[in-house]
């Protein structure tokens, strides 16, 4: 499949903040996803295209994403510029409580790339959300990543396992998945044709 990146085309990164590289969070997959997030930023931002970035403002006391800590800043690959909007969450949904929809709509966006973290929390949200309201969506996949997790049954479940079910459970029904380099060439030249 070939796609083109409209002018209109917004990039939404979500929650690429200090934070996540706290340890309490344990062991993650992907570790080249934020240098991918940062080529995606650049592209976007030479086309002068729409970068938004998503900020989590978390209320649960022992979280390092809680606003008055330095783990509530993001990470220098995805600091916003003069220009970009930032919409601040307390939720998984970048959709939830803000205003970022009827942004999208004011600005007649309607097609969407999404990256950033963690893949089965709000990105996954996120994207599954931005596909019920009609936007047609393209998720990253190796500019997205995620933790190993403990199940109710106490058994571990690795990073890599719960990134690729998730991916898989986003495609083709809420999403189109793809990789950094189908949006860039290795030459990172231009984007390909027939975004759908």
């Amino acid at each position: 499949m070939k796609y083109s990146i409209s002018k209109n085309t917004a990039l939404i990164i979500i929650d690429v903040q200090q934070g996540l590289d706290d340890p309490k969070w344990g062991r993650r997959n992907n570790p080249k996803a934020e240098a991918n997030i940062s080529r995606l930023i650049s592209l976007w931002r030479s086309e002068k295209r729409s970068v938004i970035h998503i900020q989590h403002c978390s209320m649960e006391p022992d979280s390092p994403l809680r606003p008055e800590l330095p783990g509530y800043q993001f990470k220098p690959e995805a600091t916003p510029i003069e220009g970009e909007f930032v919409f601040k969450k307390t939720v998984n949904s970048a959709f939830i409580g803000t205003e970022l929809e009827s942004h999208l709509r004011g600005c007649g966006i309607e097609h969407i790339v999404i990256v950033g973290l963690t893949t089965d929390h709000c990105v996954s949200t996120t994207t599954r959300m931005a596909g019920n309201l009609g936007f047609k969506v393209l998720l990253v996949s190796d500019a997205t990543a995620t933790f190993d997790r403990i199940g109710p049954d106490g058994k571990k479940y690795r990073a890599e396992d719960i990134h690729a079910i998730h991916i898989a459970s986003l495609n083709g029904e809420f999403c189109d998945v793809i990789t950094t380099d189908t949006l860039i060439p290795v030459q990172e030249k231009s984007i390909t044709t027939d975004f759908k």
